[in-house]
């Protein structure tokens, strides 16, 4: 299990908690909304074990601003 450090969620989510952006060793992780039968068909060789979830510009758009 990786540990996960919150880093910011979109500012109009509202009561829940997502999309938002997790912090991991080596990398980042997302948390968004799933995405519908039809738009995930269009992701390419996806794994049995992968998903696609949709995530606002502005929350990866912040990865730009800390950099």
């Amino acid at each position: 299990m990786q540990n996960l450090e919150f880093l910011w969620k979109d500012v109009s989510s509202g009561g829940g908690g997502c999309p938002a952006l997790y912090k991991t060793e080596g990398g980042y992780v997302v948390q968004g909304i799933k995405l519908d039968d039809e738009t995930r068909a269009q992701l390419r060789q996806l794994a049995d074990n992968e998903d696609g979830v949709f995530v606002p510009a502005n929350v990866l758009d912040r990865l730009r601003e800390m950099g």
